[in-house]
């Protein structure tokens, strides 16, 4: 409700407004409660997360990936390393995470290291896929330049038949990164704006966190 009068306060007498929403402690445990309701609120893909990378030189560029496994080990997710992306992870291991639930009103950003995930990690999760997505990747060169979209459909269907009534073979080059967090910074919509932000921060003695002007 908009103040009826330039001495009333949207605060005065209303302790929610007061109350803090984001907790110090944990910021995986923190991570795994948001990222539950998000998954119960969020009508498409509650996963879904933008990874900044950036190259040598310090040139940017984000897009959206899908998050399969998180903890405190890091934050999971799985690409073609000939992409745009996995090139530029590999020259320049600094990444961002950023997570937006408009349902929740929430986002969480994440700055980290990313390293590989372990070869029986990425055969498992590949082989989890659906049939066609293992069949896809075997067929794409992600980033390349592709004359025509029938190219890309008939490498998968020569896929297709490659394997036809065996396993699917994943491809070298495609597997699983791990970002592990240094900071972590979440935030709450709030009304008129007085929004709350807390940001965590990994040291020698652990995690620390403080909040943030808004």
């Amino acid at each position: 409700m908009t103040p009826s009068s330039p001495t009333e306060s949207i605060v005065s007498g209303d302790p929610e407004q007061v109350r803090e929403v984001i907790p110090h402690g944990d910021p995986f445990r923190l991570f795994a409660q948001w990222y539950e309701e998000a998954r119960a609120s969020e009508p498409n893909d509650s996963n879904a997360m933008a990874l900044a990378t950036a190259t040598p030189d310090g040139l940017p560029s984000v897009r959206m990936v899908l998050l399969k496994d998180h903890g405190p080990e890091g934050f999971v997710f799985y690409t073609n390393g000939h992409s745009r992306k996995g090139r530029e992870i590999v020259a320049n291991p600094n990444v961002a995470l950023l997570f937006h639930w408009k349902s929740l009103r929430r986002q969480i950003r994440i700055e980290g290291v990313v390293s590989p995930v372990s070869d029986a990690e990425a055969e498992a999760y590949f082989h989890s896929r659906a049939r066609d997505s293992q069949l896809g990747a075997v067929a794409s060169d992600q980033s390349a330049p592709l004359d025509a979209r029938s190219t890309f459909l008939s490498r998968y269907e020569r896929a297709r038949a490659r394997f036809e009534g065996e396993d699917v073979e994943r491809p070298r080059h495609w597997g699983g990164w791990r970002v592990r967090p240094q900071a972590m910074e979440f935030w709450h919509d709030r009304p008129f704006r007085l929004h709350e932000r807390r940001r965590f921060e990994h040291g020698p003695d652990g995690w620390a966190s403080t909040l943030l002007y808004p």
